[in-house]
């Protein structure tokens, strides 16, 4: 196992130096000027000159690019074009938004997904296999755009004042300020002074509520998410259940499932304990596929509920032509794809002990 993860560790690499390159290159053969994204009316060309020469953009490309090398190995992304502040900061303060998404979603997905795939394929050709399959095709079928504003409609507006009413936007009340687990543990006195790492962790709010034993922040928290998480997980939901109904049927269809039930085994560990446990390798690759795909933005969903997530950052940097923010959530999202690749291979041994991976 462990010279499996240090052979994968070793051939990610390449795959980072080239993401990084073609990155770099696209962000610079963008029209545009970005001192002018940035600054507008304000930027003359005086002041466009030493804006230039101040972030290293008058130098010729490769220049650059061996510069920017060099920090990214050192652990520094640069500074935000844009925002004036360095993307660490950026990164730690928004990047928590877009995995508490994720991961809420992708729980959702998987919770409801997995299920009714299998009840799906269990009940082939019935009246439960025909609806599942139909409420999966919808669920692909429908604009996570159109879908958000409209649950953020009906649960925020026609809902409002009843029980069942969910707050439409953000994701706390206004005017909540949770107070970190850092502080309230002493381990810094005041939160300015705390490191990008622990500000990191603080940012989940769920996880903050949960290490400061604050159940009101935990039900704000929970409240707030619960829209944009079902509103962004329909589609991998869809997806994953489709694909389990697809690969159970698969399996239940080979000679170990018949010799299983010809062995006197019950029906639910036939179908639990062996057809859905070898018909999971497809699932899981859709799941962390998903998975690194939410945590590179939902761009549509954070717009509407009102998160400051990755998916927006991304789209302010490229409109304002800010390089290094581009560069440092790409080289983030294909570090998390990286990472979650890995995880999958890890978990297609566990599922199924013929592969080996050493």
């Amino acid at each position: 196992m462990s010279n499996f993860l240090i052979r994968r560790l070793i051939s990610s690499i390449p795959v980072l130096f080239g993401i990084l390159l073609v990155t770099f290159v696209l962000n610079r053969s963008i029209p545009g000027d970005p001192c002018r994204a940035v600054l507008g009316e304000r930027a003359t060309d005086a002041v466009c000159d030493a804006y230039m020469e101040r972030y290293g953009l008058n130098e010729p490309i490769t220049v650059q690019f061996v510069y920017y090398l060099r920090n990214v190995l050192q652990g520094d992304l640069g500074t935000s074009l844009r925002f004036g502040r360095t993307v660490v900061e950026l990164l730690a303060e928004r990047l928590p938004v877009t995995i508490e998404l994720a991961f809420s979603a992708l729980i959702f997905a998987i919770l409801a997904g997995i299920p009714l795939g299998i009840i799906s394929a269990y009940r082939r050709n019935s009246a439960v296999d025909v609806g599942t399959m139909l409420f999966a095709n919808i669920g692909v079928s429908m604009p996570v755009f159109w879908l958000g504003l409209m649950m953020a409609f009906f649960f925020g507006v026609i809902l409002k004042d009843t029980p069942l009413a969910l707050p439409p936007s953000g994701r706390l009340t206004a005017g909540s300020n949770p107070t970190p687990f850092f502080v309230m543990w002493g381990w810094v006195e005041d939160p300015d002074q705390a490191s990008n790492f622990l500000l990191f962790l603080s940012r989940f709010n769920i996880l903050n509520a949960i290490l400061t034993l604050n159940g009101d922040l935990l039900l704000d928290a929970a409240r707030h998410l619960l829209l944009p998480a079902l509103a962004v997980g329909t589609i991998p939901l869809a997806i994953t259940a489709r694909m389990t109904r697809s690969s159970l049927l698969e399996a239940l269809g080979q000679d170990y499932t018949r010799t299983a039930r010809a062995k006197g085994l019950r029906e639910t560990t036939v179908v639990i304990g062996h057809a859905v446990r070898n018909s999971l390798l497809p699932v899981v690759t859709i799941i962390g596929l998903s998975f690194g795909g939410l945590v590179s933005g939902a761009v549509l969903t954070e717009t509407i509920f009102g998160f400051s997530g990755i998916g927006r950052t991304l789209v302010d940097g490229i409109t304002s032509r800010d390089y290094t923010l581009v560069q440092g959530v790409t080289l983030v999202t294909a570090v998390t794809f990286v990472i979650i690749n890995l995880l999958v291979d890890i978990l297609y041994g566990y599922l199924d002990p013929r592969i080996r991976l050493s």
